[in-house]
């Protein structure tokens, strides 16, 4: 047997990758699959319970996340998909909490960091990336959501070298969103860890408090890091969606 099965016969067989097999493709149940059911779970029976008892004035925990329900909604989706867009909020709502929940519960001590797995946030990205073709042609039906991709007075003779390259700049997008995330997540938790190995590999005191010191504070940046970056994906989808939706 060569390295190759050695590592798949390793992976497969290993307690933390357990999974399924559906149609001959094995679905392993990864930690990052398992951080991803806990924040859908979080999200799914926290927020209806939540909404359930909303008071008329709320307060605390509940006007927070109602400050952020009301910035998403109204700074974010609606200036960039306009009032066309108001049913897909929920959608963008629903991204902005997943990701922001993601990344921070990937901050507790023996957890991880969904969002830090490039397949996470490529699967983010196909939502979106399939949202922006629903909502072009749920306005402007199949043939007209095409046409919007050729630029208004665009020449006849350069459409077929136009037609391409607008369609390819939808997966251009996409891979951005993906690439963008999974980096500013995972650079983070890289700067850390090396800070942290210095402590052994040169096993001073002399080191350890400043990289300790540093660890901490980055730490406390990467909160900040988990809703910003939760709020740039949310807005650009927000602006490719709004794209699709008033091509003009």
């Amino acid at each position: 047997m060569d390295f190759l099965h050695l590592l798949e016969h390793h992976i497969l067989d290993h307690p933390m990758y357990a999974g399924f097999n559906l149609f001959g493709l094995h679905l392993a149940i990864t930690q990052h699959v398992i951080m991803m059911w806990i924040s859908g779970g979080m999200l799914a029976i926290g927020l209806p319970l939540l909404a359930r008892r909303w008071p008329v004035v709320p307060s605390g925990f509940r006007g927070m996340i109602e400050s952020f329900v009301v910035y998403v909604r109204d700074e974010v989706v609606l200036p960039n998909t306009g009032e066309v867009g108001r049913p897909y909020v929920p959608y963008f709502l629903t991204l902005f909490f997943f990701i922001l929940v993601t990344n921070l519960i990937g901050l507790i001590p023996g957890f991880a960091t969904a969002t830090g797995n490039i397949a996470v946030t490529a699967a983010l990205s196909l939502c979106t990336l399939a949202l922006i073709n629903i909502a072009g042609i749920r306005k402007y039906g199949v043939v007209h959501h095409v046409h919007n991709f050729i630029p208004h007075g665009l020449p006849g003779w350069l459409v077929p070298l136009m037609l391409p390259l607008e369609i390819g700049g939808l997966f251009t997008r996409a891979f951005a969103l993906t690439i963008r995330l999974f980096a500013n997540m995972i650079a983070g938790h890289v700067v850390i860890l090396a800070f942290l190995s210095l402590i052994f590999l040169l096993g001073s005191v002399f080191i350890a408090v400043p990289s300790v010191l540093l660890s901490v504070g980055l730490t406390m940046l990467e909160i900040f890091v988990c809703f910003l970056q939760a709020y740039i994906f949310t807005l650009l989808s927000s602006i490719f969606v709004g794209g699709s939706l008033n091509p003009h």
